[in-house]
């Protein structure tokens, strides 16, 4: 994963040629897209609702460009693809994200999981499971929702 993480980087997203990626910096936003992908699929039908909520979710948490963003997309898919589990990339999160980001990363799940305007049981399920593999409290999942639910009301 680290090898296609870091031509990735170097290819797509270094501005200076010089100038040497942060590879655990670049691991952890494929490790955020590839959770984001996982709740996209988690009801076995991707919409474009969720599609463009992953894309946002991913400039907003990263300050990526239109093409940055695809392509870490592309990539984060291909990783998702061949993943067993989600815990390698909620465990790398949870090593280097202070507990403030990982809720951030928490609101993107929940953002994504309402982007269609219908909660799924198995969307709901999988995001319980990354706020454990996250190491954050059932306060934190229940806190996110709300806060996320209250932002998507018109």
């Amino acid at each position: 994963m680290l090898q296609s993480i870091k031509a990735f980087f170097q290819e797509k997203i270094s501005a200076v040629p010089d100038n040497k990626p942060d590879t655990s910096e670049h691991a952890l936003q494929l490790a955020t897209a590839a959770l984001l992908i996982e709740i996209a699929r988690a009801d076995f039908e991707v919409k474009d609702e969720e599609r463009h909520a992953v894309t946002a979710a991913i400039q907003s948490a990263f300050q990526l460009s239109s093409n940055e963003t695809a392509t870490l997309i592309a990539l984060a898919e291909e990783e998702v693809n061949q993943a067993t589990d989600m815990f390698q990339f909620a465990a790398l999160i949870n090593e280097q994200f202070p507990r403030e980001r990982k809720i951030l990363v928490l609101e993107y799940l929940w953002t994504v999981a309402f982007a269609d305007a219908d909660l799924e049981k198995y969307e709901e399920h999988l995001i319980r499971k990354v706020t454990t593999l996250l190491h954050l409290d059932h306060k934190d999942f229940i806190d996110a929702k709300l806060r996320v639910k209250q932002q998507l009301r018109p």
